[in-house]
């Protein structure tokens, strides 16, 4: 019978660890208008098309500052757990009435009284009972691979290489970019998006599928 040295295994490991390593690579991805604005707040996803990724338990908060949702748009991992903080000194009662995730969370003030979890990928719509104004989004997928675009127009998100459904979605989008397959590899890929946001519509822009 042969024995591996601690040594062996020890070396094969870190082999392993590099050979992911080298497979990843780095994707940025830049959005912004047409006069060169930086469309923050787009919300960026690479579904993985080649292998389907384990299911995620992670953790996030969305606080309530000066009757304002923080952040006011958010993305998260289907089955993620959110807590609902409220740091005013008023009391506040937030609820979704999404089909992504329904949800009521009676009046309260200070730490959050409910963890809510965030089981099915899609749009949820964040409201307040007493305040019309608070409004805040929450984009739910099942890809491990996403990020916001910030006020410098762009993220960047590192994947293992392979192929990609690129989404992006922001609440004031009055033309989208339809869905685009992406191939990463070792080497670093840019996508530059163009879209077009209309502040003053009346409704919510259509999550991408």
């Amino acid at each position: 019978m042969r024995v591996t040295s601690p040594r062996a295994c020890r070396l094969a490991a870190i082999g392993i660890i590099c050979a992911h390593a080298a497979a990843a690579g780095t994707v940025t991805v830049t959005v912004k208008t047409a006069s060169g604005a930086a469309a923050a707040d787009t919300l960026v996803v690479l579904d993985p098309l080649d292998a389907t990724p384990a299911p995620g338990h992670d953790a996030a908060i969305v606080d309530q500052i000066n009757k304002r949702y923080v952040p006011r748009v958010s993305i998260v991992r289907t089955g993620t757990s959110v807590t609902f903080p409220n740091s005013d000194h008023i009391r506040h009662q937030v609820y979704s009435f999404s089909p992504a995730k329904t949800f009521n969370l009676k009046l309260y003030a200070g730490s959050a009284k409910e963890v809510v979890v965030f089981d099915r990928p899609g749009l949820v719509v964040l409201g307040c009972n007493i305040h019309d104004t608070m409004v805040a989004f929450v984009g739910v997928v099942d890809s491990p691979y996403f990020g916001k675009v910030t006020e410098s127009g762009s993220v960047t998100l590192e994947v293992p290489s392979g192929h990609y459904k690129l989404r992006v979605w922001q609440p004031a989008l009055a033309s989208a970019p339809a869905p685009r397959d992406l191939e990463v590899g070792s080497a670093p890929a840019t996508v530059a998006l163009t879209v077009q946001l209309d502040p003053n519509r009346d409704t919510v822009a259509a999550w991408p599928e």
